[in-house]
């Protein structure tokens, strides 16, 4: 799969902007600023529809203009897809595939697979155990639209006990029979949920720590683990378990919302005892993992968006990420960098067509 072109309107920085890509290698250098990052962006958004980096719409139009439009034409199996993203404050984001507007946009994940591997990953290992879910749901909703279906009800089910046990403690009420539905509702949405993430990690966790051997030269010993509390019990029963707790605090305390991976290296976790380079080489491990999970589920090869990735990485680990991409069979790769000489050097050991756009 690839993207062909691209047509951005009133996107962040940009005011009007076209790109003919490259099949193959598509550079973006330029001082810091200047709206590289945006353009990788944009390409997330026409994929999943939304921005990577600001999730609040219309912090993504430019500035003292009421909307944007995102236009792109993709390859996938022979076939092109003509994707346009547009949105207008005040209404409602719009993706339409090949002329065509999609009723509900979560339809529309899972047609064009994309992976991005940013310096805003971080947040994977600094941040709280949301952000850690939210990947692995991306990484599994990409190619299971039954499985975001199911995150959906999930969590419309979770708002809707929560603003109840919100109700019993305000007017100091109690009624057991509504709660006992809510609570079976979400043990019928979560625990396939818990299933299908657990099945999930199983196999990516090899895929994982095979890339990150490869990227710190086999120096390392890293672990990655999915922890819940299903696995002690069922979620009904923990709901029942939890009750006391949940009237007291007002939402709900257990279930698969709480769910966390854990990284650790050396035994240690890699928050506190990882290096920067540990934890950048940790992250784009976990992101080539995601790649090529990805491209066995979905049939077909995601883009690759990199976004600043050899800031903060030592000459030799440089050296293994080049190698590892050029020796494994990715697809279309986007690049941002600040280093114009330092780009082409990378890509020219990488592939010998590519295209560098200066902005």
């Amino acid at each position: 799969m690839l993207l062909k072109n691209l047509s951005l309107i009133n996107y962040k920085n940009f005011e009007s902007q076209d790109f003919e890509f490259d099949s193959k290698i598509n550079c973006f250098v330029g001082a810091n600023g200047i709206g590289k990052t945006n353009v990788l962006d944009a390409i997330y958004h026409l994929s999943l529809g939304k921005s990577y980096f600001n999730p609040v719409t219309t912090q993504n139009i430019r500035h003292e203009q009421d909307f944007f439009v995102i236009d792109g034409t993709f390859e996938k199996a022979t076939r092109e897809e003509k994707i346009v993203c547009s949105f207008k404050k005040g209404a409602k984001k719009i993706i339409k595939r090949n002329g065509k507007a999609y009723d509900r946009l979560s339809d529309h994940i899972g047609l064009l697979p994309l992976v991005i591997i940013s310096p805003a990953d971080r947040d994977l290992i600094i941040e709280g155990s949301e952000t850690r879910r939210k990947f692995m749901d991306g990484v599994i909703s990409q190619s299971d639209k039954k499985y975001l279906q199911s995150l959906i009800k999930y969590n419309k089910v979770l708002t809707q006990r929560n603003s109840l046990l919100k109700y019993f403690a305000v007017n100091q009420t109690f009624d057991a029979t509504t709660l006992s539905i809510y609570n079976e509702q979400l043990a019928e949405f979560g625990t396939p949920i818990f299933e299908k993430r657990a099945q999930f990690m199983e196999a990516f966790i090899p895929i994982f720590k095979k890339q990150y051997a490869v990227i710190s030269g086999n120096t390392e010993e890293v672990a990655l683990t999915y922890e819940s509390k299903l696995f002690d019990d069922d979620l009904l029963t923990l709901l029942e378990k939890s009750l006391d707790k949940d009237r007291a605090l007002q939402y709900s305390s257990v279930g698969i919302h709480k769910d966390d991976l854990s990284f650790s290296i050396a035994g240690h976790p890699i928050k506190k005892f990882g290096s920067q380079g540990q934890q950048k080489s940790f992250l784009i491990a976990l992101k080539f993992a995601q790649f090529h999970f990805m491209k066995v589920q979905a049939d077909t090869t995601p883009i690759l968006l990199l976004d600043d990735i050899f800031d903060k990485l030592d000459e030799n680990r440089v050296a293994h990420i080049v190698g590892l991409v050029d020796r494994q069979e990715f697809g279309q790769i986007f690049i941002s960098d600040t280093h114009a000489e330092r780009t082409e050097n990378v890509v020219k050991t990488i592939h010998q067509t590519y295209k560098i756009f200066k902005l």
